[in-house]
């Protein structure tokens, strides 16, 4: 009986679009889902479908589907994160001979898939775990892939993974080897993290369109198109244009009757809580969750709409392009922000992220594609211990020409009661970052007052600390004192 090259479990939309990805290029691959009681099974209603005639094995059992592949063996999972992809690792063990690699494409947390890796790897077997990009049309015709893992394990799946990747221009696959344990799928949290940024500022952008400049639909596809065109160039940019301009079966725009509820899966508030843990402001890209979550709110919402009405319209003072520099300023940060992150999360784990090499690969494929990710590309090959991407030359002189009508656009969201969390987190960024004397010691002075926590002083050298009994009836005691038990 023929092996296949690789098999998948999972024929979700991802997985389904990505087996015919493979496919396509030549591969053979088995396929297996795991169905529930009751529900006709998916593997034959693919088969009937859109695989009939192609080259797929299908099998029905974990056991089956192990002994389909050619060794070493090449098991993908595409299923939901969490217990189901440990439940499915214990179902594939048993099976598996030594030098077998299992890939874990969906979106697990990085922290589980270090965890996997250890498991995996101490059973004589390989455990990849790579984020990939591109929703349903990127996984059939070319996805952004990051792989991390087992090193061991990314020769084995290097080819089939390349293969089926997005390319760039010059034929580079995008898809390279990120790292070791979870780096694969921490570099894919981040870009989600940054495509929430990307949309609610693109989402904020169209706000001041629209109420602001006080476009119609057909106005504002026109002007996102001409973005598209543009600097700010980017896959995100292009389909909101098209959104824009597509109408209803009764000739009315179908973005008007969307309900402005915006639904997560949770992979931008895992960003957050990695920006937390290392201690890096990954401001904007928090507020994009934290919008997403008020949207929610639609009860609440319309309630203080009510109590609090919109503030008197005043005669906007904003062009067109006023907003666009607004928007590319603001995207500056987000992608500034993420790689900040990228960058302490990879010298807290060892991992020797290539960050240039990151922004290349996303230039295809990826939901966050973009000709701007070039620019970030070009700053780390300039100087690869870049420390903050605004120290780069183009960052520099792109903030600076934009400065002004980021803050006129502010300005008047604020004056107007238009809500632009986002571009406006960018921004106090932006000054907090470039404010020498912060009011922190005042708040270092209030932690030292209530609770003894202790100062620097600008006169002493640093890594002394001091304690002032501020109130005349303290001790000499200091939160320090103390070890917690």
């Amino acid at each position: 009986m023929k092996k296949s090259n690789i098999g998948m479990i999972g024929l979700a939309v991802m997985g389904e679009n990505l087996v015919l990805n493979m496919e396509s290029k030549g591969l053979t691959v088995s396929l297996y889902n795991r169905d529930f009681p009751g529900e006709e099974g998916k593997v034959d209603i693919f088969l009937l479908g859109r695989g009939k005639d192609k080259k797929f094995i299908p099998t029905y059992s974990v056991e089956e589907l192990v002994q389909s592949v050619e060794r070493p063996r090449r098991i993908m999972m595409m299923i939901r994160a969490g217990d189901p992809v440990d439940e499915m690792i214990q179902q594939l063990l048993p099976h598996l001979s030594e030098g077998d690699v299992i890939i874990d494409g969906g979106n697990s947390d990085f922290k589980d898939t270090e965890r996997r890796v250890k498991e995996v790897e101490s059973k004589g077997f390989y455990f990849i775990g790579t984020g990939i990009s591109g929703g349903e049309q990127g996984a059939l015709n070319g996805p952004s892939i990051m792989p991390g893992g087992s090193p061991e394990g990314w020769p084995l799946v290097r080819n089939i993974l390349q293969t089926i990747a997005a390319k760039l221009d010059d034929g580079t696959p995008c898809c390279q080897w990120i790292g070791t344990g979870g780096a694969g799928h921490f570099v894919k949290t981040v870009h989600n993290g940054i495509e929430y940024g990307d949309m609610q500022l693109i989402a904020e952008a169209y706000a001041l369109l629209k109420h602001r400049k006080l476009m119609n639909n057909h106005d504002m596809s026109v002007v996102f198109r001409d973005w598209s065109n543009g600097e700010l160039d980017s896959y995100l940019i292009y389909i909101t244009y098209l959104i824009l301009k597509q109408k209803d079966e009764d000739g009315s725009y179908l973005l008007d009757k969307i309900r402005d509820v915006a639904g997560q899966k949770g992979t931008g508030k895992w960003a957050s809580i990695a920006a937390m843990d290392e201690n890096d402001p990954l401001t904007l890209i928090t507020e994009a969750v934290y919008a997403r979550l008020l949207s929610a709110l639609v009860d609440e919402r319309e309630r203080a709409s009510a109590i609090f009405p919109p503030t008197p319209s005043l005669v906007s003072l904003l062009e067109v392009k006023d907003i666009e520099h607004a928007l590319y300023a603001s995207k500056l940060i987000s992608y500034t922000q993420g790689f900040s992150l990228l960058g302490r999360a990879s010298d807290r784990y060892g991992w020797n992220l290539d960050l240039g090499m990151i922004a290349k690969i996303w230039r295809k494929g990826c939901i966050i594609r973009s000709a701007f990710l070039e620019k970030i590309t070009e700053a780390y090959k300039t100087n690869h211990a870049l420390e903050n991407l605004l120290f780069d030359d183009f960052f520099e002189k792109r903030i600076k020409v934009s400065l002004d009508a980021w803050r006129k656009v502010v300005s008047e969201g604020i004056l107007t009661g238009i809500a632009l969390p986002a571009m406006s987190s960018a921004l106090n960024y932006f000054d907090g970052l470039r404010t020498v004397d912060s009011p922190a010691n005042l708040i270092q002075a209030q932690r030292d007052f209530f609770g003894a926590h202790t100062y620097e002083r600008t006169d002493r050298d640093p890594g002394i600390f001091f304690h002032t009994d501020w109130s005349g009836i303290g001790s000499e005691s200091t939160s320090g004192t103390y070890n917690d038990l």
